[in-house]
């Protein structure tokens, strides 16, 4: 199967954001993908975190939804939607979410992100802290799903989104049983993305022995928010196979199921997990 990772550098404005997405999509349809991934917060990016609460839509509801299930349904490709903010019945609170639509525009699986990122950055511009706990809910629940490619291979999708990275106790979750493909829809600071974003990457990679899709933001924003970019798939060795590095684009790579089947078997490390 063929997967893209798109990259993006969303505004302010959502039906830029809306437009850029469907182009990039297909352009990776173009390129022969089959799943497709948008990075975290593809469709606004705000000024402030409770810039979201007004324009979060009802699960099941709103043009976000409506394009994510349009663009998979004409693409005929599977749609990991990067992450919305979805409505909770506390007005305060919005969910970072990812869903996943599959070729016929049918939303198969939904994520909320269970890690929310706190940070605090003194630099050239200043001191700034980010903490997503002011407006967002975290989610509690690992959540993969099962998906076909055109040929019919039977693959297994794991969802993750950005500071989710960190905390390789999800990945092992959802390892049981293995998953084929973890994706990583993110948002990186530039600062930890520097320090940290490949690296942990990889890392998932290799510990799980299967591939990993980083669909990433990566530049500078309209609300002066920098993000680190580098946009990558990994195979399951944890080689890159692709990679975007700034700016808008499209990184596609083969989901290969030998490559995962060879590693698993040159290094069993999966069937030697005792915890």
């Amino acid at each position: 199967m063929r997967i893209a990772a798109v990259q993006m550098v969303s505004s302010t404005r959502p039906a830029h954001n809306l437009e850029r997405a469907r182009d990039l999509i297909a352009q990776a349809a173009a390129q022969g993908a089959e799943l497709v991934g948008l990075p975290e917060n593809f469709a606004f990016m705000g000024h402030s975190d409770t810039d979201k609460l007004s324009l979060a839509e009802p699960p099941g509801h709103g043009p976000w939804q409506q394009a994510l299930a349009q663009a998979a349904r004409e693409h005929r490709l599977w749609l990991i939607g990067g992450s919305l903010p979805l409505r909770t019945e506390q007005a305060q609170r919005v969910t970072n979410t990812t869903l996943v639509f599959d070729p016929q525009g049918r939303c198969r699986a939904r994520y909320d992100k269970i890690h929310l990122f706190r940070y605090e950055e003194h630099g050239p511009e200043g001191h700034k802290l980010y903490d997503e706990a002011v407006v967002l809910r975290a989610g509690d629940q690992p959540v993969a799903v099962d998906l076909q490619s055109r040929q019919g291979v039977a693959l297994r999708l794991g969802l993750s989104i950005c500071y989710d990275l960190r905390f390789p106790e999800l990945y092992r979750a959802l390892m049981r049983p293995p998953c084929d493909l973890i994706a990583v829809p993110s948002a990186f600071t530039h600062t930890t993305g520097q320090a940290h974003w490949e690296v942990l990457l990889r890392a998932r990679a290799i510990e799980n022995q299967c591939y990993v899709m980083a669909p990433a933001q990566g530049g500078r924003h309209e609300n002066g928010r920098r993000t680190f970019g580098h946009t990558l798939i990994i195979d399951p060795w944890g080689e890159v196979l692709a990679r975007v590095e700034e700016g808008e684009g499209v990184a596609c790579a083969d989901l290969d199921p030998a490559r995962i089947a060879q590693v698993r078997q040159r290094l069993p490390a999966l069937a030697h997990r005792r915890l």
